[in-house]
């Protein structure tokens, strides 16, 4: 019997809030670039105060991921927690347009808001990320509907929720449930921040429960504390099946206990906005692994979804992902 869903995708529930910016106001308000860092409540409301002409748009990663797969044509289903408020009935009816099947129940009893991520994009089309999680840090293993989970071919694990106590055991529930249902588990690392703070945490987890890991090469360096990209390699083909690893320009690669392929970055006008471009091309290369394509094609798909979020504003596709790659030749 063939399963119900594609991909189910685990993650923080956020809304986007984004503004152009430069390296001055980053510097101004104490940000990272480039870096997602966590902020309280209050220092959510000032820097969203200081943010001039600002977008917003559901977000989230695996949000963004499990958009890009439905835009590609996959089924897909969501798991993540919003208050019920403006924002979590925005992010509610942006994910049920793409017809992502999402029915976690609403944050209830708690003052916590629907989570924000504050996003400043510079010229060179860096984003950097100051976010509030509010509702989105309080899933929890109650949240999961386990005939979902069953019925996925993959589910998809956002790492940002390793940040989260009940993050880690939704994770730990929803991969007992998908391996005993003989179904393949997926994370990303996220972001170096986060592999730096849940390195031995990361590991371990990898290696109970993951099939499939999404990286890019900032992030595998770090989890295995290394300099050397041929190395670090080396260390995850001894730990999973699969990994696909994203180099920027360089383009991206499949590496798997046999094999390493390589795949070229798709070709881009202007980088905008590199908003969602890892979390885009885990959607191509989901919606190919589901699919049946070869793993090449499966990292191509990812490549293009990438080169079309980073043409524009915001971390979501601006045209169906599935007729763009027809277009291409790629599906």
């Amino acid at each position: 019997m063939n399963p119900t869903y594609d991909i189910t995708a685990v993650g923080h529930a956020i809304v986007d809030v984004l503004a152009a910016s430069d390296d001055a106001f980053l510097a101004t308000h104490d940000l990272v670039k480039g870096a997602m860092t966590l902020i309280d409540p209050y220092r959510a409301t000032s820097l969203f105060e200081a943010m001039a002409d600002t977008e917003q748009a559901s977000g989230g990663s695996a949000g963004n991921t499990i958009s890009g797969a439905a835009s590609f044509g996959a089924k897909c289903a969501y798991v993540g927690k919003v208050a019920h408020d403006a924002l979590g009935d925005v992010f509610s009816r942006d994910l049920k347009k793409m017809g992502v099947n999402f029915t976690t129940p609403y944050l209830t009893n708690d003052p916590a808001h629907t989570g924000r991520c504050l996003i400043n994009v510079t010229p060179d089309g860096q984003r950097t990320m100051a976010t509030y999680l509010g509702a989105a840090a309080l899933i929890s293993p109650d949240d999961l509907d386990a005939a979902v989970i069953r019925e996925s071919q993959i589910v998809y694990l956002e790492g940002y929720l390793f940040d989260s106590p009940s993050g880690r055991e939704t994770f730990a529930k929803a991969s007992q449930i998908a391996r005993a249902a003989h179904r393949k588990v997926a994370i990303t690392l996220s972001d170096t921040f986060v592999v730096d703070r849940w390195r031995n945490d990361l590991l371990a987890f990898i290696d109970r429960h993951i099939d499939i890991v999404f990286a890019n090469e900032g992030e595998l360096l770090s989890l295995f504390q290394t300099d050397d990209f041929l190395h670090a390699a080396g260390y995850i083909r001894g730990r999973v099946p699969m990994s696909f690893v994203t180099r920027g320009a360089q383009g991206s690669m499949v590496i798997t206990p046999e094999d390493t392929i390589m795949a070229k970055a798709a070709p881009v006008d202007a980088v905008v906005d590199t908003t969602g471009a890892g979390d885009q091309y885990a959607a191509g290369a989901m919606y190919g692994l589901t699919h049946g394509l070869e793993l090449k094609r499966c990292a191509e798909l990812g490549s293009l979804a990438a080169a079309e979020v980073i043409g524009h504003f915001g971390p979501r596709p601006h045209v169906k992902l599935g007729d763009l790659a027809k277009s291409k030749g790629l599906l």
